[in-house]
């Protein structure tokens, strides 16, 4: 879906889409329906009474602009819905409509999600919406749903139901509802741990003040290179299967040489990243043709402070953000493994990544080598592609048992003694 071509037919799409969803779990067998109108008006959606998690091209619905079917099933039940938020919204070419647990929370508790929790949630979706129930099928929830979308909004929860996402596009659809239910299960652990922080319109800004950076014409690429390029796309698309990274967000690099690294690029899918969409970044300057990740700047100064640093990301999964947008200490000295990786979290201020990458570079180190960004997820350096990995699955692993400890007791840290007793036994790995 990264580079989704022209010549996809819309039965593909669908299913490729409804495939992806109900793999990571955001809906269920039986629930949800996804639509593509293409620009005559037809309108392909998924079908009734058809098992989600085995859909096939041939089971897509077309529906003509005069409202007759064709296909080997009746079209979802939902479809009216679907076609008045298309009369509503004619700049809305896809809609998703699904009920992944975090937004059916919200729906139930008759809340939307605040995306100024994070400056890519707000970009990427805009505010929230919110629609009264009304009954599935019915033209009341249809109406109910499109005067929502009339207002505005392309993300909607539906009271007691779920969320409605419209987008130019079904891929751009699919990012709006991926990202708004990553907001939503962030925001459900935070308030385990504590207050909840959100962003002024003044913070928000700040993203769109980093310019991107100069080309120039790359050069056929070393051996190293393209070790690297595979390494990257392998380990990237890894994260995003262990939802360490969602679709639009998430940037990871790796040192090619004293004067140039790789950078996950800006705008490119991260489950279906490849070795060419990576971006070579060499004395600041970016290889024609590509945007490298906003983040590009703040790798640069840290690999040019830090000779021995050979990876970096940054990533936002669920429970290590959660931890970000809330004052709560994420503390490492849980189990060895995770102070030994992780060694002493520490925590950088909203606005630093985007105005001062050396202030930055300076909070960081392989001695220090994780930092939360407030309100903007976690900052990792490592030796290697892998070792900077490795950081971050045991970070989020980490995270995930100290909130669900908030559940079960309180935390007791390994004590003063036993660090040290680990510091002596490891001191070559703590070097």
């Amino acid at each position: 879906m990264s580079r989704l071509s022209k010549y996809v037919h819309p039965r593909d799409e669908i299913m490729q889409t409804m495939e992806r969803i109900y793999r990571y779990r955001m809906t269920t067998t039986s629930g949800g329906n996804l639509s593509i109108r293409e620009p005559d008006g037809t309108v392909w959606v998924t079908p009734a009474r058809v098992d989600k998690g085995g859909l096939r091209r041939e089971d897509i619905v077309r529906v003509n602009p005069d409202g007759s079917t064709e296909g080997l099933h009746p079209p979802s039940s939902e479809l009216p819905f679907h076609q008045m938020c298309y009369s509503a919204r004619p700049d809305i070419r896809g809609v998703v409509h699904a009920h992944a647990v975090a937004l059916v929370a919200f729906s139930i508790t008759g809340q939307a999600p605040d995306t100024r929790l994070f400056h890519q949630s707000r970009h990427v979706c805009g505010p929230v919406g919110f629609a009264p129930y009304a009954l599935p099928g019915s033209e009341d929830l249809g109406k109910s749903i499109a005067d929502t979308f009339e207002k505005g909004f392309d993300c909607v929860v539906l009271e007691n139901h779920g969320v409605a996402v419209g987008g130019q596009s079904l891929q751009n659809a699919f990012q709006k509802f991926e990202t708004l239910e990553f907001t939503a299960k962030t925001l459900i652990k935070a308030r385990l741990l504590g207050e909840v922080r959100y962003l002024s319109e003044e913070e928000l800004e700040l993203r769109n003040q980093v310019p991107p950076l100069e080309e120039f014409e790359a050069t056929s690429p070393s051996s190293r290179e393209r070790e690297l390029r595979r390494q990257l796309a392998d380990f990237t698309r890894r994260g995003y299967d262990h939802r360490l990274f969602i679709s639009t967000g998430g940037s990871f690099s790796a040192r090619v040489d004293e004067d140039s690294f790789l950078i996950t690029p800006s705008q490119v899918d991260r489950h279906a990243l490849d070795v060419e969409d990576l971006v070579l970044v060499r004395r600041g300057r970016a290889e024609a043709g590509k945007r490298a990740s906003r983040a590009a700047r703040n790798h640069q100064a840290i690999y040019e402070r830090h000779a021995n640093v050979g990876a970096v990301l940054n990533a936002s999964p669920v429970n290590v953000t959660a931890f970000s947008v809330t004052r709560a200490p994420l503390d490492s000295r849980t189990i060895p493994e995770s102070y030994l990786l992780l060694r002493d979290v520490g925590r950088v201020p909203y606005g630093v990544q985007f105005r001062d990458p050396e202030g930055l570079a300076r909070q960081v180190s392989l001695s220090a080598p994780i930092a939360l960004l407030e309100n903007d997820g976690v900052l990792v350096l490592g030796a290697s592609v892998l070792e900077a990995f490795d950081r971050l699955e045991v970070l989020e692993s980490t995270s995930e048992a100290l909130v669900n400890s908030r559940l079960i007791g309180e935390v007791a840290p390994m004590s003063d003694e036993v660090i040290d007793d680990l510091k002596r036994a490891f001191a070559s790995m703590l070097a």
